[in-house]
């Protein structure tokens, strides 16, 4: 790998830290964890229905699946999911989203649209390198060396 390829991972890293550190406290300050939100938004994003299983979500937030059911029985203890079995096959349990986890959504959803505009520019944007000033080695007093 070139000098180049290490400073863009290192931006693209920077860049998505920043996206993350952003998430983490507009969830908050909405009252509801960063997993919360994760988990909100993989139902309401999951394809080709309005309702997600367990298992599913596990892989889609990448967690163990006690993990996601502690989770969705914490998000569901705070309003903002509901489970109901499925009727086709009443062992599977369907994850939703209440009006409440609909409403925490759509606004740090909005939100994070916008940062991720953002973040598409800074991704765009090659990284800056210091000015060659402060790249250069200051000089060394005689008694220092």
């Amino acid at each position: 790998m070139t000098r180049d390829d290490f400073e863009r991972l290192a931006h693209f890293r920077y860049q998505l830290r920043r996206f993350l550190r952003f998430s983490e406290e507009a969830t908050r300050r909405q009252g509801i964890t960063p997993l919360q939100y994760q988990l909100l938004l993989q139902i309401k994003g999951f394809p080709g229905r309005d309702w997600a299983p367990v298992g599913e979500l596990a892989e889609r937030l990448q967690a163990k699946h006690h993990g996601t059911v502690s989770l969705v029985s914490r998000c569901e203890a705070a309003g903002l999911i509901r489970r109901s079995s499925s009727r086709g096959d009443r062992r599977q349990v369907q994850i939703r989203l209440t009006r409440k986890g609909a409403r925490h959504l759509a606004t740090l959803a909005q939100l994070h649209h916008a940062e991720m505009r953002s973040l598409r520019a800074a991704l765009a944007a090659r990284p800056r390198r210091p000015a060659a000033a402060s790249r250069t080695r200051a000089p060394q007093s005689p008694g220092s060396r």
